[in-house]
């Protein structure tokens, strides 16, 4: 999290809202108290975000992962299977669990919040499609077996999410499974299945 001093009054909102929403859920917080914990008035927050659920949506906009896997896809490729997917799960998982309390938001209380699931998938969509490029374009080079690339990064994807939500739930699920070794088996595995 940012130093709360060198916050603008916007971001100093989104943060109270996302910590006091996971710790007592979307209905059990008010505007008055998410401006209060930020330090700033409800008629502050209504004139920027307009309501709690515009302030929450964008919330998930601002601190989600689609734009740091946008520019990790752009710029950090060394197109190499392993190196390149231990990167992208590398940074999956950094992202994933600096926003874990607005991941558990959008689990916990997305009946409550019409619209705000369907926002939130667009994050993973968006994963899928540059993962599944990346796969095309290896194919191309012939660093990739013949195989259905969207498929494949869906696979990939829902292995990491696998990970994280076992993470997330403090690994209670497979103590003994730690992260770090579960992410270099899980992408070597991965990367010698596809390797031609």
């Amino acid at each position: 999290m940012m130093d709360p001093d060198k916050m603008s009054s916007s971001d100093r909102l989104l943060w109270a809202a996302i910590n006091l929403i996971s710790e007592k859920g979307y209905n059990g917080v008010t505007t008055q108290e998410i401006a209060a914990a930020a330090g700033l008035s409800e008629k502050t927050l209504f004139r920027q975000f307009g309501s709690k659920q515009n302030l929450l949506e964008s919330a998930l906009d601002r601190f989600h992962y689609a734009e740091e896997m946008r520019t990790l896809f752009q710029e950090k490729l060394v197109w190499e299977l392993e190196a390149d997917l231990l990167t992208v799960c590398r940074t999956y998982h950094a992202v994933m669990n600096r926003n874990r309390k607005l991941i558990q938001i959008s689990m916990k209380d997305e009946a409550q919040l019409p619209g705000f699931k369907e926002r939130s998938r667009q994050h993973p969509l968006q994963l899928l499609d540059f993962l599944t490029n990346y796969f095309i374009a290896m194919g191309e080079r012939g660093k990739l077996i013949q195989t259905d690339p969207r498929l494949q990064a869906f696979t990939f994807m829902m292995s990491q999410f696998g990970a994280f939500l076992n993470d997330l739930e403090a690994g209670d699920n497979y103590p003994d499974i730690a992260l770090e070794p579960y992410m270099l088996a899980s992408v070597r595995l991965f990367a010698r299945a596809l390797t031609p």
